[in-house]
């Protein structure tokens, strides 16, 4: 079965064929890991970003879908934007559509033959998703499409500080038992 790694640093210096991106629906770049890829990335990604489809007014990627756009001056060939759901408490299907997220980022990865992927813990951040309910979600589901036929031969959870990091550890150490 394909490696599921945890990594400490930082998502734009990983030289992957893709890496996600925490994207909000505009997709046209802002904080956190969002405006880190863009700003690594270069002015092109914003170019690209710009160029897919609205599916609705202001809206290039609806919360728990994903798009796929070159990487330009990352390292990583390309960048599969989702965008995470904002933490209402729960009960507004906010685990469903983390789910999603991770569920259209490693179908986008088959559907493009690659073979490495790494995912920053998203919705964790300014959106609230609690982390340990994130981390079992992005776990579950990695390894449930490693499971199955694919072409990803590594997938990496990268987060940037050691309190995440230990979260993604308990829930891939609790999913391999």
């Amino acid at each position: 079965m394909p490696d599921v790694d945890i990594k400490r640093g930082d998502i734009t210096k990983l030289a992957m064929d893709a890496i996600v991106n925490a994207a909000n629906e505009r997709m046209l770049g802002g904080g956190g890991v969002d405006g880190a890829i863009h700003r690594a990335a270069g002015p092109q990604l914003l170019e690209a970003c710009r160029a897919v489809a609205e599916v609705r007014p202001g809206v290039r990627c609806p919360t728990g879908q994903a798009r796929i756009t070159a990487g330009f001056e990352l390292p990583a060939r390309h960048v599969i934007h989702t965008v995470g759901p904002i933490w209402h408490g729960g009960g507004a299907g906010e685990a469903g559509l983390l789910a999603a997220c991770y569920r259209n980022c490693l179908q986008l990865a088959a559907e493009h033959g690659l073979r490495t992927l790494a995912f920053p813990a998203i919705s964790c951040g300014v959106y609230g998703f609690p982390a340990e309910r994130a981390a079992a979600i992005a776990v579950r589901e990695v390894k449930a499409h490693l499971a199955r036929a694919t072409s990803l031969s590594n997938v990496t959870l990268v987060a940037f500080d050691a309190p995440m990091v230990a979260t993604l550890q308990r829930a891939l150490d609790s999913e391999s038992q």
